[in-house]
């Protein structure tokens, strides 16, 4: 009897001793795609105030390559001891339905720590067309089917995303001109060889201040602040519209609950870092504080839905 009361007290208390040891060296943060990018910023960004959180040091490794499947794939694979965690944005979600046989998956294959950040985009057009509102803009394609088009970052990219549902919500039909980059997609919207575009905030920013680019509507729920007098789709008449860029920490699936917490904890905390608001207000992002499973929730609905887009658009990964 002495014996089973002991090895239920150890039982219990061995959660609370591994979470109370935890973490006892640097963590690795996988970001699946090169330095520069939104997920290799953003990973930068928190690393630091969140290591703080953990007592630990945070060190960023960018494993690039095939879509973050690359990254994925070793993080998918990394011991589930919480040394090893990964920050991804769309593709977490969307690669499944764009890659045949891919090795990895969303759901199956990680443990959620939370939501980190949102960002918006921004339905733009260049001074040349005369739209000045999203209704106006929507008489134009509709009188002319086929003949408007609109940028993107490339084939599976949050702007192609972003364009495609817009098309589907309002019904129309509007030419897809794919570049290889955001770089070039705002290159030549600001250029006139295109008709509009669904750049991020952040990329739109200098240009709409200047003049150079009309913004006609956010895609967030919600105004922002960095250009309060710009409306949401949904203000503008397309009802419900919402579609923001996020960001997603996780852990290889198998990672022990307590661990988890307690990364989840540490991340909450370090979303309220002034410092690290004020550099996420420059990248016209916003904290998205979550549980594990409150983020777990949102990203298997986010992976249905971009999985019905794919499959109704016939979208595939360029």
């Amino acid at each position: 009897m002495v014996r089973w009361i002991c090895i239920a007290v150890l039982v219990a208390v061995a959660p609370f001793a591994v979470a109370q040891g935890y973490p006892s060296q640097p963590i690795r943060l996988i970001a699946p795609f090169p330095p520069g990018g939104s997920v290799d910023i953003t990973a930068r960004l928190v690393a630091d105030p969140l290591g703080a959180q953990l007592g630990t040091r945070i060190v960023i490794d960018n494993r690039s390559g095939a879509s973050g499947n690359i990254g994925m794939e070793a993080a998918a694979r990394a011991p589930a001891d919480g040394y090893t965690i990964v920050l991804n944005t769309i593709p977490l979600v969307t690669n499944q339905a764009l890659f045949a046989n891919l090795t990895w998956d969303p759901i199956r294959d990680f443990a959620p720590i939370g939501m980190v950040a949102t960002s918006p985009h921004v339905l733009v057009v260049p001074p040349k067309n005369q739209a000045k509102s999203v209704a106006e803009l929507l008489d134009d394609v509709r009188a002319h089917p086929g003949k408007l088009s609109y940028a993107s970052a490339g084939y599976g990219t949050t702007f192609h995303f972003c364009g495609e549902i817009f098309k589907d919500e309002t019904h129309t039909f509007i030419l897809h001109v794919p570049y290889r980059g955001g770089g070039p997609a705002l290159q030549d919207t600001l250029g006139g060889q295109v008709d509009m575009s669904f750049p991020t905030l952040a990329a739109a920013l200098p240009h709409v201040r200047s003049g150079r680019l009309r913004a006609l509507a956010i895609t967030d729920n919600r105004r922002s602040k960095l250009l309060p007098e710009v409306p949401t789709l949904d203000e503008a008449g397309v009802k419900g519209f919402y579609f923001v860029q996020w960001l997603a920490l996780l852990a290889p699936a198998g990672t022990p609950p307590e661990l988890v917490k307690r990364l989840n904890q540490a991340l909450n905390a370090a979303l309220q870092n002034k410092e690290l608001l004020d550099k996420f207000d420059a990248q016209a992002m916003e904290p998205y504080v979550t549980t594990p499973e409150e983020a777990g929730k949102f990203l298997a609905s986010e992976v249905q839905r971009y999985a019905r887009v794919i499959k109704a658009r016939g979208i595939t990964a360029d």
